[in-house]
């Protein structure tokens, strides 16, 4: 008996987390899955305290020329300050904040340029507690 399989081979094996911490307690974490062979990086926020199940199905995949980060308010305190983002690299970029109202911002090389909000990469923090307390 033949079978297929639609990955060509490839695996997403369970690549690392990232904590997310303010003022030592955790609010929540980033589970990062990535490809054995095209290294792509898959991501899921996992907020404390909040149970439903996500709207999507699969590996969250995000363009090529996006990168993953955390968007940090400055503003707010709490499990509902940040956001897992698909970051552009240049220019405006829209997303949904904790409490799904939407927010726009600048962004420079992969970076937020906002007073407001900062970010952080997925990519340089695997495996991490990121304090987001003082920032």
């Amino acid at each position: 008996m033949a079978t297929s399989d639609p990955t060509g081979g490839d695996k997403v094996v369970y690549f690392g987390v990232i904590n997310i911490n303010e003022n030592g307690r955790t609010l929540g974490s980033v589970d990062i899955w990535r490809s054995l062979l095209t290294k792509e990086m898959f991501c899921e926020e996992k907020r404390l305290g909040i149970l439903e199940i996500v709207d999507y199905i699969g590996m969250p995949k995000k363009k090529q020329e996006e990168e993953w980060a955390v968007a940090v308010s400055r503003k707010r305190k709490g499990h509902l300050r940040w956001r897992l983002v698909k970051l552009v690299k240049e220019g405006r970029f829209r997303f949904e904040d904790a409490d799904d109202k939407p927010v726009e911002i600048d962004v420079k090389d992969y970076a937020i340029a906002d007073p407001d909000w900062w970010s952080f990469l997925v990519k340089n923090n695997v495996n991490r507690n990121v304090e987001v307390e003082g920032k």
